[in-house]
């Protein structure tokens, strides 16, 4: 077995290194035979220098196998997932989830929370009075048999060699590497025993790639390597210049879906997102001939109600209200303090900073800077105005939800500032949609 400093110096110099030599160092990860000194230097090692497709292969593979791999063997639907790689307003999970379930696939959705400026799933549905983000294996099964979907958090036992390593990464300036960012989230994706998986890589403002050529070579890396793996996956690189729905936080998201569900309210870069990243996983299912097909499919489950019918039955198996649905508004958290941020010249709005939206959750108390940090559920922002939107002296940028009057003040203050607005007409954005890879 080669030591782990020549494995560091192997790759440190430029060299490939053998698949065998990189699960032989991962699998040191678990009995501490590797240091975290040692992961360190390789993942800057790697930083500095890159992978080839065969060796991300492998580290990804290796991280997958050193835990629990879930078997769906039984289930008589055919299993598929969707990353997002986070941005602001993106909610398309709770509604993608349910209406994939609805057209006959399974979907167990792993999902994780919010950190930094973007929002997390887990937050979102923990705003939700007794859902359970880490229900056993026996009701996740249960549920995803039954119901068909269940959106739930990464258990312990799933790839925790990346766990270490992301921990690592994370204090010694390593995170933005393509190869380390590919194989952490698909080992996490291959070890859920998926059967397809989309990817929805995001670009601009709000992003993590804010770069359109760097959200390319991560849609590009992560659909070679888990093809490679033996993983079905496409990915649709879409945009992230500003919110992405109309609301941002916790509640105010799970909100703005039970509507789109219901078709009280949709907002429509939300339903192409959703309807576009549906027909992938659908075709990927093996349950539609093609992606026109699989959209047409993807939206009449959205308009005849199972699709809404179903995020109720997935929220009641996994311990929330049985009348989540019909009474929201009953059961979700409202701040104190809400109020409209209003513009101060006319204009027509040219840009968003959707990142300093974001950091105004996270100012309001509804994101974290450090993964122990509590949130509150309840604060957040809403009726956003979009790109394209003209606006009078007065007309509201968007409301802030707010658990305190000096909070508010804050994130007004964020708020205000995160529009630019012309003096002449400006189009809305052609599409949310940018391409697609595979």
């Amino acid at each position: 077995m080669i030591l782990p400093q020549e494995l560091i110096r192997q790759k440190r110099d430029g060299g490939a290194l053998d698949p065998d030599a990189i699960k032989a160092f991962v699998a040191g990860f678990d009995n501490e035979r590797v240091t975290d000194a040692q992961v360190a230097a390789f993942a800057m090692a790697v930083f500095f220098r890159g992978m080839e497709p065969a060796e991300t292969v492998a580290l990804t593979e290796a991280m997958r196998d050193s835990g629990e791999v879930l078997d769906w063997s039984g289930l008589d639907r055919p299993v598929v997932d969707k990353h997002s790689t986070g941005g602001i307003g993106d909610n398309v999970s709770l509604m993608l989830a349910p209406i994939v379930a609805a057209c006959g696939a399974a979907v167990p959705m792993i999902s994780g929370r919010g950190l930094g400026h973007t929002g997390g799933t887990l937050d979102k549905l923990e705003s939700i009075p007794g859902y359970d983000v880490r229900p056993d294996n026996d009701i996740v099964r249960r549920t995803v048999q039954e119901v068909g979907c269940a959106i739930i958090g990464q258990t312990g036992r799933l790839a925790p060699a990346d766990k270490r390593f992301y921990a690592i990464r994370d204090v010694t300036a390593t995170v933005e590497s393509i190869p380390l960012i590919t194989a952490s989230i698909l080992s996490k994706k291959l070890a859920a025993g998926l059967g397809g998986l989309v990817l929805d890589v995001k670009t601009g403002s709000g992003a993590f790639m804010t770069k359109e050529g760097d959200a390319r070579a991560l849609a590009e890396s992560l659909v070679a390597v888990a093809n490679g793996a033996g993983l079905k996956t496409t990915a649709l690189l879409t945009r992230m210049d500003e919110a992405l729905a109309s609301a941002a936080g916790n509640a105010v998201e799970v909100r703005n879906a039970v509507r789109f569900l219901t078709g009280a309210h949709r907002d429509a870069a939300v339903e192409e997102v959703t309807l576009a990243l549906a027909a992938e996983m659908l075709v990927l299912a093996g349950l539609a001939a093609d992606a026109v097909a699989a959209r047409a499919a993807a939206a009449r489950a959205l308009g005849d109600g199972s699709s809404a019918e179903t995020f109720g039955r997935m929220v009641s198996a996994l311990g929330g209200p049985g009348d989540f649905v019909e009474r929201m508004d009953d059961h979700l958290p409202k701040a104190p303090i809400v109020g409209a941020v209003t513009a101060e010249a006319a204009g027509s709005v040219a840009a968003v900073d959707a990142r300093a939206l974001g950091l105004a959750v996270v100012e309001l108390g509804g994101g974290r800077t450090r993964p122990q940090d509590g949130i509150d559920h309840a604060v957040g922002l809403s009726d956003l105005a979009r790109i394209g939107t003209r606006l009078e002296r007065g007309d509201p940028l968007g409301v802030v939800h707010a658990r305190s009057e000096d909070g508010f003040a804050r994130a007004a203050a964020i708020l205000r500032s995160a529009y630019r607005l012309a003096e002449e007409p400006i189009p809305a954005p052609a599409s949310a949609v940018v391409a697609r890879f595979g």
